[in-house]
């Protein structure tokens, strides 16, 4: 696909016009605003993502060390009080909340949240982007909203227990149920506020590409995150292109093709 020089003229509207491409550089301002918000969520997505990997390390670390008994009883004694089973399970659920909170609005962008598509799927373009429009309008947003001001409620409510004048803005608060769990509840609680304000932001990116796709140019293109222009129907899936299988070479013949080439070349 090849993308626009210049600026297409406002008053391109017919559907049947040929297609124009819009560049990043000839972006309008609605959607350099999408743009910009979509790849903030991106990023923090992206970053939410790796803490699978201490995740499933501390995980495998507290079954390990649980199942030695007295060498658990000699971490916690002589090394660090946090090798203790309730502090290490206490950390897994946070890190848990971390990960699943940071990529919510990246799923949302990328389309990967599950849809029950039985109808959807059967609709045309436009009707698919009013039901995105009009969803967004009146549940993710409003709800979004909701939720935010009730999560950082929860997260101040956190933070206020048990606070007193000699008490650093860094210390005090709620802590562990658990005589020997985690402190510093409020920042858990936090991150979960900070997660729906992702899925906030995620979801005007999505809002100005469907107001542009719905009232803009119907002959303008660029990149839309949950709706499929017509044209591309059926070519990607959660963001990436669909292969066709019956198409594409064997990777494993590919790379001994260029084996091939690499040891004559030698």
């Amino acid at each position: 696909m090849s993308e626009a020089t210049a600026m297409p003229s406002m008053d391109t509207t017919s559907e049947d016009a040929e297609l124009v491409y819009i560049s990043d550089a000839d972006l309008p301002a609605a959607l350099r605003v999408s743009r910009a918000l979509r790849n903030f969520v991106d990023k923090v997505g992206r970053f939410g993502a790796w803490f699978a990997l201490p995740l499933v390390l501390i995980t495998a670390f507290d079954l390990g060390i649980r199942k030695t008994g007295w060498f658990q009883i000699w971490l916690v004694e002589n090394v660090s009080p946090y090798f203790g089973s309730t502090l290490l399970q206490e950390l897994e659920w946070h890190l848990h909340t971390i990960l699943f909170g940071l990529v919510l609005g990246f799923g949302y962008i990328w389309n990967t949240h599950v849809r029950v598509d039985l109808i959807r799927e059967t609709l045309s373009f436009r009707k698919k982007a009013w039901i995105e429009f009009i969803g967004l309008n009146f549940f993710l947003i409003p709800f979004s909203l909701v939720l935010i001001y009730f999560a950082f409620m929860y997260a101040y409510d956190s933070w206020a227990i048990n606070r007193n004048g000699a008490c650093a803005w860094w210390q005090c608060g709620e802590v562990s149920a658990s005589l020997v769990g985690l402190s510093h509840r409020w920042i858990i609680k936090l991150v979960l506020a900070l997660s729906f304000l992702l899925v906030l932001v995620a979801g005007i990116a999505v809002w100005l590409e469907m107001a542009i796709a719905l009232f803009g140019p119907g002959n303008w293109r660029f990149p839309l995150s949950t709706v499929e222009w017509p044209e591309a129907a059926g070519t990607t899936i959660e963001g990436k292109e669909r292969l066709d299988l019956e198409k594409v070479e064997d990777p494993l013949l590919v790379k001994a093709r260029e084996s091939e080439a690499g040891s004559t070349s030698d």
